[in-house]
């Protein structure tokens, strides 16, 4: 379960690659000797990039492989039409605003046989009750990222507090995303992250632009670089991305905020009018094999759906509270995103923009 320098550059040479074979915008412009193409669309960081080359040697269907580093980026890329991307791997509360908007195409899941093998916690959630767009890739915990030779010792970093700390002004990171930003306030203030009150919403971001002149950035891949090299003491950022930080700088620390915090699912589906769905299905459920599963797993730490790969994994894993919490600890501790009304993405866009314009 280590990056290297060799793998991270190995695999940036790949995805140059691909991003060369689609004209650098995930369209299908040539095609593989025997299966065609498939066009995908994930986070950065987060797949085990050789699983791209066994899907091509299963399949012949090559894959052009891109990345985004925001639910909005994507959405924004993709509204209007697929974008052309055949397979894109967007958050619980997104999937569910793509939903009701009509920007996914429903799964044939008998060609995704390896569904079977989801975790049935997971099945048929609000963001996708009938379970008809979406399978579940990844999973995960929202929470302090810090390195505790750069706080007090004896700091209580177990609430989100710490992120409007004087004592920290230059060293604080916080996301680069208007959902998961405005939520921490909402829960440092004791709301609930999915509030359709517009006066919590407003006091939420009145308390981030109090909190603007203690950060040194907005972050969000560029995370791993300023943490592991001890650029900044504290950030917020998700858990399996810790496990993979702690690798690297094994001094950092892990700290769950008492107000609580969000536990998402990330989901792959098929943007609508996408070129190539059964090459997208098949994709799908390679991803949801045991093979390509443990491989992902082991190569960014999060936390996998699948059954099977669980069963692959040590104990000091599975028995992880943090990265497969107990049904206690998820009704305690964490909330989940839900697609929030039109009105109210509009309010947090614009009270994005007012925060991002305050000085």
């Amino acid at each position: 379960m280590k990056k290297t320098l060799a793998l991270l550059l190995a695999s940036a040479s790949v995805l140059t690659l691909a991003l060369t074979a689609c004209g650098g915008n995930g369209t299908s412009s040539g095609n593989a000797a025997s299966g065609g193409v498939v066009n995908v669309y994930n986070w950065g960081e987060y797949i085990d990039m050789s699983v791209l080359d066994d899907f091509t040697a299963e399949t012949g269907i090559k894959v052009n492989y891109q990345t985004y580093d925001s639910n909005e980026a994507m959405y924004g890329k993709l509204a209007g039409g697929s974008g052309g991307y055949d397979v894109i791997i967007p958050s619980d509360y997104m999937i569910g605003q793509m939903i009701e908007e009509d920007m996914l195409e429903p799964l044939n899941f008998d060609h995704i046989p390896n569904f079977q093998d989801i975790d049935p916690s997971l099945l048929n959630p609000e963001y996708d009750p009938e379970n008809l767009y979406s399978v579940p890739y990844m999973f995960g915990i929202l929470g302090i990222i810090y390195n505790p030779t750069m706080v007090d010792e004896g700091e209580d970093m177990e609430t989100w507090d710490v992120l409007w700390n004087e004592k920290y002004a230059g060293d604080i990171l916080m996301l680069d995303n208007s959902r998961d930003t405005i939520g921490i306030s909402l829960k440092r203030l004791g709301y609930s992250y999915n509030t359709t009150d517009s006066a919590q919403i407003e006091e939420a971001v009145d308390q981030l632009i109090a909190q603007k002149p203690l950060l040194q950035a907005y972050v969000m891949d560029d995370i791993f670089e300023k943490l592991e090299g001890e650029n900044a003491a504290i950030g917020v950022y998700y858990y399996g991305d810790y496990l993979t930080m702690k690798e690297n700088n094994d001094v950092l620390a892990f700290a769950l905020p008492r107000e609580g915090t969000n536990r998402y699912v990330d989901a792959m589906c098929i943007p609508k009018g996408a070129e190539n769905k059964e090459n997208a299905e098949k994709f799908i459920n390679f991803m949801c094999s045991t093979a390509a599963g443990l491989k992902n797993c082991e190569e960014t730490w999060y936390s996998t759906p699948l059954l099977s790969v669980r069963e692959e994994l040590g104990a000091e894993v599975v028995e992880d509270s943090f990265a497969y919490p107990d049904t206690a600890f998820m009704s305690e501790q964490c909330e989940t995103f839900s697609c929030l009304p039109a009105e109210i993405r509009t309010l947090y866009n614009d009270q994005w923009v007012r925060l991002m314009n305050a000085s």
